[in-house]
């Protein structure tokens, strides 16, 4: 089995790439600057590393490297800096899943692929309806505005929702919603909800980065899991550590 991950290079990229190195799948990556992956991942047989951004590569070159790929995930994300926050390309992410999903279809596979597009609990699934507090609304009116990488996130997402939906011959796939993210060095225990139990503003969660990578790696890898969540936008939490 193989996956294509993109923002391989980024926290949440590097242990998905390792959660999926150990159970045994193959991988390929994009990345902007090879200087940025470990130097562990260079020599790797089970590696392919191909170097540039994304966006900038030709279409027919991407539609070769996603072809014989059973499963694509993105960790795309903004650089916390201002020109990353501000600068172009100001859609990163939405571009980058349907270029990825255009690339699928071009190349009619004989399965679907699977697509898992890392996101956040600041996006809700309009499928289900998720409704939150009037001050909620406010304030992520004010980040869609002032932080541009929100509604990037949003469009990305309600693309899988709308425009890939759920009888797309060549793509299903999964939106994971995590919660405040932090760096821990082991997979600890967390919880898969299909809509947030807590205000993405005003009661965040958190949710480990490898947490994230192990949860991705297991709905590519795992069928049952797969079928859990096909088509829909899992929250994923830590659990919380009772003193």
């Amino acid at each position: 089995m193989t996956t294509l991950v993109v923002g391989a290079s980024g926290a949440t990229g590097k242990e998905l790439v390792r959660h999926l190195l150990d159970q045994g799948q193959n991988v390929k990556v994009i990345v902007r600057s090879i200087e940025k992956v470990p130097d562990t991942w260079k020599n790797l047989d089970d590696l392919c590393i191909l170097e540039g951004s994304l966006l900038d590569i030709p279409k027919k070159e991407i539609e070769e490297y996603v072809k014989g790929c059973d499963a694509i995930a993105s960790c795309l994300g903004h650089n916390l800096s201002f020109k990353g926050i501000y600068g172009k390309p100001r859609k990163l992410v939405r571009d980058s899943v349907q270029l990825l999903c255009n690339a699928v279809e071009v190349n009619r596979a004989e399965k679907p692929v699977k697509f898992v597009l890392m996101n956040t609990t600041g996006n809700r699934n309009k499928d289900l309806n998720e409704k939150i507090s009037l001050g909620e609304k406010l304030v992520l009116g004010i980040i869609r505005v002032l932080l541009p990488p929100q509604s990037d996130n949003e469009q990305a997402a309600e693309f899988l929702r709308t425009g890939i939906g759920q009888n797309n011959t060549f793509v299903e796939w999964v939106t994971v919603r995590p919660d405040s993210l932090f760096n821990e060095d082991d997979i600890s225990k967390y919880s898969l909800h299909p809509s947030p139990i807590r205000s993405a503003i005003f009661n965040a969660g958190k949710t480990s980065r490898t947490n994230v990578g192990h949860f991705m790696a297991s709905l590519i890898t795992n069928n049952e899991l797969w079928e859990e969540w096909k088509g829909q936008m899992p929250v994923i939490y830590n659990e919380e550590v009772k003193k």
